[in-house]
């Protein structure tokens, strides 16, 4: 509660904090945002030739939509995907890159965190609205449903804070971390259903049920699904997805804290 007063206090410094980071993502750049559209776009094509057309990846028709469009389908498991590898990766070169301004100013240390993960809300955002557009030209009326999906963003904004502010600060102490992460992110990448349907791996352990009860522990199974739900099928996610997604969110972000609130006090003499 503590570091939650302290950021609210500190509200001005993370909305320009915020703003850098949004200035400085594309700065020098003459396409500017447009790369933020660009690259999902690009890989989506790459996986779509390489999935769709070479590995004969079949995606799920859309229940009730009817939609059957491989591009669209990845792309409701891609942006949430991108969303937090970017929001991890940026999270944990965040504290070292403001080393000077930890060692000079004292400030809830919390907020070049947040900040950063906010900056790829925006993106996450920006690209949710251009992926409606497409749905709408697509025939998927996906408006009614914006409302959920808006929801899904708040909880896995949860989610990657918890997990932002945990590889932050042990990044400083540890260096390793981020190469132990480089390499998680690909493993987790393919265990989440974002280039093929969930029903292969389903009816793959359909003699090992429990085994498919494990992959579903994977919150990145429940996110990527729930999106599809919203914008592929136009249908309600599960209640207890939502609740399993609310629970591991809110868990990771108290997780997250607590660790970042015990590790902060030395930051300045380990950078």
């Amino acid at each position: 509660m503590s570091s939650i007063a302290e950021l609210t206090e500190s509200k001005e410094l993370f909305v320009n904090l915020t703003l850098r980071e949004l200035r400085g993502k594309y700065k020098r750049s003459v396409l500017g945002w447009t790369w933020s559209l660009l690259n999902p776009l690009a890989t989506m094509v790459i996986f779509t030739v390489v999935f769709r057309f070479f590995l004969k990846v079949e995606p799920t028709r859309g229940d009730p939509s009817g939609l059957h469009v491989f591009a669209i389908f990845l792309l409701c498991g891609l942006l949430p995907w991108n969303f937090l590898s970017n929001g991890m990766s940026g999270s944990m070169g965040a504290l070292i890159a403001n080393s000077n301004l930890i060692k000079k100013v004292f400030f809830p240390r919390e907020i070049l965190v947040v900040s950063n993960i906010a900056s790829w809300v925006v993106s996450f955002l920006l690209e949710l609205g251009v992926l409606a557009v497409v749905l709408l030209v697509a025939g998927n009326m996906v408006l009614p449903w914006l409302l959920p999906v808006i929801g899904l963003v708040l909880i896995q904004t949860m989610y990657v804070v918890g997990l932002g502010l945990l590889l932050s600060v042990l990044n400083v102490y540890f260096r390793d971390v981020q190469h132990f992460i480089g390499i998680l992110l690909q493993i987790w990448f393919y265990a989440t259903p974002i280039v093929y349907p969930i029903t292969y791996v389903r009816d793959a352990l359909k003699d090992r049920s429990e085994l498919f009860t494990l992959y579903k522990l994977n919150p990145m199974v429940r996110f990527v699904e729930a999106y599809r739900d919203c914008l592929y099928d136009l249908r309600s996610p599960p209640l207890f997805d939502m609740l399993y997604l609310f629970g591991v969110s809110a868990a990771t972000l108290a997780l997250g804290v607590y660790v970042f609130s015990k590790l902060e006090p030395k930051l300045a003499e380990e950078l």
